[in-house]
């Protein structure tokens, strides 16, 4: 690794409609690295393809779900007591597997010069729609 790598860790957050029909969309990414004090997610829901795998997803509240784990974050208050915590420990809170229709995936690691580069390369690898 070179002097300049930071190293991060992620995960992307998936819309999973039927837990037991294990399908997912994938609808955002949250990152977290330590060495620049950087702990963000982005989001994206794309209603054409949520819409073809659950015609009745309630994409408001998907949204909802979504704006907090931005909210905790950025350490809103309105987020409650998880955005008060420790970066490291949120993200750690964010990354817990949850059985609700917005879940984390696997943690993953890396290693960039630019954790809000990277997420934002991240977001169009494995969240955006192919242009």
């Amino acid at each position: 690794m070179r002097a300049d790598q930071l190293a991060y860790q992620y995960v992307v957050l998936r819309v999973v409609p039927r837990v037991d029909r294990e399908e997912f969309i994938n609808v955002g990414v949250v990152l977290y690295c330590q060495a620049a004090d950087f702990l963000a997610a982005a989001t994206e829901v794309a209603p054409e393809r949520a819409a073809a795998l659950a015609p009745g997803l309630d994409l408001v509240t998907v949204r909802d779900h979504l704006a907090a784990i931005e909210a905790v974050c950025r350490g809103e208050e309105s987020a409650g007591q998880a955005a008060t915590r420790p970066l490291g420990t949120r993200f750690g809170f964010l990354s817990a597997p949850r059985s609700t229709v917005v879940q984390p995936g696997p943690i993953h690691g890396g290693v960039s010069t630019d954790p809000e580069q990277q997420l934002e390369h991240l977001m169009d690898q494995l969240v955006r729609s192919p242009r």
